[in-house]
């Protein structure tokens, strides 16, 4: 598969109402976006891929990601071929480790060996009668371990919550070929204190989780940055300004060697789907 441009990574598209997740899928791909992404963690995700690609006819619809402990290889196969079967090359399987503190909270001592977890459940998949092909599927990776099985069992890579310089040692990771396709959060409004006011909460959150908060440390950021989610580590994580400044750094991304970036919109009511936010950077797109 291939992808390029500009995308919408959603969870209200996963978890919102599903009759206006599809009318908001259908409007994404009529304003020019080139996929959508969806996170999981659990529960029938392939029902909110399939509820997006029937709604659509030509965007890519991308798990970002299926969390691999608490979906059976099995399982995810068999709805990979029925939903490409019937809609085409256009489900994008993206596939991730998740973190401890998410898994083993349900049951101790679940989470460990992520690499090897990764590599086993890839390897599951290939065992199968119908796989999943490799270049169908990308691997939620930050560290440079996780970027070489990106590269060399799967068609790429996924990287969530980094910056344009991550996206860089990310490509010079993958080498030429693979995919890279980060994710950018974005809050539209040139109000400092209306950005923040939206997005440290949502960036405390993540920071809580160690995979995330290792990739910043590895990424020349303090533990006080990480502990306060200091105003630098916020504006190096979060695009916010108005339209010109969300595309300036999307094309930062790009240029670092992005084949494609996801935009995450923060809106200030965290269940509503950013509609108008939507529209209005797929104007400056145009």
């Amino acid at each position: 598969m291939q992808l390029s441009g500009v995308g919408i990574w959603s969870s209200q598209l996963r978890y919102g109402d599903p009759a206006e997740a599809a009318e908001a899928a259908a409007e994404l791909e009529e304003l020019g976006y080139a996929a959508v992404w969806i996170p999981d963690v659990g529960g029938p995700v392939f029902d909110a891929v399939e509820n997006l690609l029937g709604a659509t006819e030509r965007i890519v619809v991308a798990t970002g990601i299926l969390n691999l402990w608490m979906h059976e290889p099995a399982d995810v196969a068999a709805r990979f071929a029925s939903l490409t079967g019937t809609y085409g090359d256009r489900f994008l399987l993206g596939i991730g480790v998740s973190h401890a503190p998410l898994i083993d909270a349900g049951d101790p001592g679940r989470y460990r060996k992520p690499l090897a977890a990764t590599r086993a459940y890839l390897d599951a998949l290939d065992a199968l009668d119908q796989p999943v092909p490799a270049e169908a599927r990308v691997l939620a990776a930050l560290g440079p371990k996780m970027l070489h099985l990106s590269a060399t069992r799967a068609g790429g890579a996924h990287p969530y919550l980094v910056t344009p310089e991550h996206t860089a040692t990310a490509r010079a990771a993958l080498g030429d070929g693979p995919l890279l396709l980060p994710e950018q959060t974005a809050i539209l409004t040139t109000d400092a204190g209306e950005a923040r006011s939206i997005g440290t909460e949502w960036l405390r959150s993540y920071l809580q989780l160690p995979n995330y908060a290792n990739n910043i440390l590895r990424s020349g950021f303090t533990q006080e940055d990480v502990d306060t989610a200091s105003d630098r580590l916020f504006d190096a994580i979060i695009a916010w300004g108005d339209e010109e400044a969300i595309l300036r750094r999307v094309a930062e991304h790009r240029a670092a060697g992005a084949d494609h970036v996801c935009v995450q919109v923060l809106d200030a009511d965290p269940q509503a789907f950013p509609r108008e936010q939507w529209r209005r950077l797929a104007a400056a797109l145009a």
